[in-house]
């Protein structure tokens, strides 16, 4: 069974920066590819941006393609989303995922596809 745990979010201007992390337990092999997802009030869960196991491949979400980085260190078994430049738009619940499989990232991620989740974090961006 895996565990993660989103930490990091929080009260941010317009313009301003935040950075979460997702740190993983349960697993002995650190190398899963992990995902952070998205979810506002009213709206579906949507996918942000993912990291290859090893974190040779990203794939960011179009709206956040440019002001978001993701990253990883496996010796703490953590994912890192550097979110810059952020907006109202990206108020939203974050929550990190992993699949139960050790493979390459998927090329079209859904919240479906994901078999463990976080609790997830609030990020609030004021205008």
């Amino acid at each position: 069974q895996v565990q993660l745990v989103e930490s990091g979010g929080g009260l941010v201007q317009a313009g301003g920066s935040l950075k979460l992390s997702c740190a993983a337990s349960g697993r002995t092999i650190a190398m899963y590819a992990r995902y952070w997802f998205r979810q506002a009030p009213g709206k579906e869960r949507e996918f942000v941006a993912a990291i290859s196991g090893r974190g040779g491949s990203t794939k960011y979400a179009d709206s956040v393609k440019g002001r978001f980085t993701i990253s990883r260190d496996n010796s703490k078994k953590a994912v890192y989303l550097q979110m810059n430049t952020l907006k109202p738009e990206d108020t939203s619940v974050y929550y990190c995922a992993e699949r139960d499989a050790r493979e390459s990232l998927l090329s079209s991620p859904s919240a479906s596809a994901m078999d463990y989740w976080g609790e997830g974090t609030l990020v609030t961006v004021s205008s």
